[in-house]
């Protein structure tokens, strides 16, 4: 039985989805990837995550509507709200999301180095 945490990683713009999960995986992470909030949430029913790392500006099931449902029914998973959104004045901001129930948020296009820092702060470091 493993003890490596299993981060969820929901994007709908497949270049940053994969960029993440290859960061996570790197770090020694194992990296379950979705590729919008629907398929998200499913993949949280199915087995829930160490953590969620998930966009907020998507089609259909946004990212919002993701946290929601994660504070709801798996309040114990701590999230990385990430956005290309956050400082642009359109939408929620970085404040809102972490008043919503992300444990963090990241502006777009984050370094590699601030997004493991995040996880690291969230989740106990890989065996």
């Amino acid at each position: 039985m493993s003890t490596t945490p299993d981060i969820l990683v929901i994007d709908d713009d497949t270049i940053m989805r994969e960029a993440v999960a290859e960061w996570l995986r790197a770090a020694g992470y194992l990296v379950r990837t979705a590729a919008d909030g629907n398929a998200g949430l499913a993949c949280v029913s199915t087995a829930a995550p160490a953590l969620v790392v998930t966009d907020i500006h998507m089609p259909g099931t946004s990212g919002t509507i993701v946290i929601a449902e994660l504070k709801q029914h798996h309040s114990e998973i701590p999230i990385v709200a990430i956005s290309g959104l956050f400082e642009s004045g359109f939408g929620m901001n970085a404040d809102d999301v972490v008043a919503l129930g992300a444990a963090r948020a990241l502006a777009k296009p984050f370094k590699r180095g601030e997004l493991l820092a995040a996880v690291a702060e969230l989740l106990p470091k890989a065996a």
